[in-house]
């Protein structure tokens, strides 16, 4: 809703992303700062359409859940809108089909690299990899424009293939009842590594859609799964510790991080080489299970929640074989005693045998020097095995981009 700008509402260039800001004598956090330009106008608007130049739009988010934007398309006097996320079902509309408006059936599309044919489904989707070539194109400006892209390496070390198939839907509670989720993409991450000798760490996020729900991301990382959806609000932080929705979080890592490999459909921009500062908060009661993440990427800054799960349970809801079962055991430790549902010494092995084939990703992330990992990890470790791949490869894939969060190119997972 529009409202009467704040006196103490201040310029476009003295605003930072990721900063406190009062305004209107409250309390917000700068959730974006980016420049734009209007590319159309149609209908009864507001205000005479700003249709030359760019402008800046900045936006703020609160600890209520609340939206802020400042507009200044107009240099004289910024505009100041407030508002608060609602799901679909609350807005009561009528008339509405039973399939998704988002998807298309009939645009279509050539690859620029190899020119196979692009099947996009999604009207949100800004980047697409191709199933044939593997290149990331860039669609955000429009599928008849010229296509930026670029090329990720399938020549035998690229990425893994995602063990949930994309457009597999699964039936999953993420903070609300039971509801079928769609995987339509699927990425590979990595921590970019601050020293030669530092540990690597990878995982992979399957992006999941749902028709009134919008997306959430399904992680699998080495210490289990877990998923995460972006917040429209902003925790409130005291120190180490974030307060959401009555929760208190303690802060974990921070780090740097990076997306390697791509397939999909992405609602954001996928850029290579792009990284993102993590943070990463877990709940000081319910053992740590629900969690919150803070990525920053340029000149946004992106909340996210999100809880633990069971390996079963995303098992169960997608239906998996019992072969592909065992191979999500991430949550079940190879060398922990037993749990009185019939784990033993074999159980284990395979565990340990799965874990190890999940850390063969190569990654930019690691060097081509495998001295290093030898001394650290040990000449059976996957790591090792990993770096020996890189290097008798000739080279790692290339990657890029972090998946956004609320708008465009933040985050909002944790590994």
């Amino acid at each position: 809703f529009d409202l009467e700008t704040p006196a103490d509402a201040p310029r476009a260039d003295e605003m930072r992303a990721g900063e406190p800001r009062q305004l209107g004598g409250r309390q917000w956090d700068v959730a974006s700062v980016v420049r734009a330009h209007l590319i159309a106008a149609q209908g009864e608007l507001p205000r005479p359409p700003k249709l030359d130049g760019d402008f800046i739009v900045v936006d703020l988010r609160n600890s209520a859940g609340e939206v802020g934007t400042l507009d200044y398309s107009d240099a004289a006097a910024a505009q100041w809108s407030t508002g608060r996320a609602v799901a679909l079902s609350e807005l009561a509309l009528q008339g509405l089909r039973e399939t998704s408006e988002k998807t298309l059936s009939a645009r279509g599309l050539p690859c620029p690299s190899c020119g196979a044919a692009l099947e996009v489904k999604f009207a949100t989707t800004q980047s697409i990899s191709c199933p044939q070539c593997r290149a990331v194109v860039d669609i955000s400006k429009g599928v008849g424009a010229d296509l930026a892209h670029y090329a990720q390496n399938n020549s035998g070390e690229g990425g893994l293939e995602p063990q949930i198939a994309l457009g597999s839907v699964g039936e999953l509670a993420l903070g609300g009842p039971p509801a079928p989720w769609q995987v339509v993409g699927y990425q590979e991450r990595c921590v970019v590594a601050r020293a030669t000798d530092d540990e690597q760490t990878f995982w992979r996020e399957y992006l999941l859609y749902h028709r009134t729900a919008g997306f959430a991301f399904l992680v699998d990382a080495e210490d289990g799964w877990s998923w995460v959806r972006p917040i429209t609000g902003v925790p409130q932080q005291r120190g180490d510790q974030a307060t959401w929705q009555a929760v208190v979080y303690g802060q974990g890592e921070i780090y740097a991080a990076k997306v390697t490999w791509v397939q999909g459909e992405f609602y954001w921009r996928v850029r290579r080489d792009e990284q993102v500062q993590v943070t990463d908060f877990s709940s000081l009661s319910s053992n740590g299970q629900k969690k919150l993440s803070r990525e920053r990427s340029g000149s946004e800054v992106t909340w996210s929640a999100g809880e633990t799960l069971a390996s079963n349970t995303v098992a169960d809801a997608f239906k998996l074989p019992p072969d592909a079962r065992s191979a999500l055991a991430r949550d079940v430790s190879p060398l922990s005693a037993g749990s009185g549902k019939g784990s033993s010494v074999r159980t284990g092995l395979i565990v340990l045998v799965v874990l190890v084939l999940l850390m063969v990703m190569v990654s930019q992330c690691s060097s081509d020097d495998c001295s290093d990992e030898r001394s650290s990890f040990g000449q059976g470790s996957a790591e090792l095995a990993q770096c020996l791949r890189n290097r008798g490869s000739g080279g790692a894939r290339t990657g890029g981009g972090s998946f956004g969060g609320y708008s465009s190119g933040g985050g909002g997972s944790h590994k």
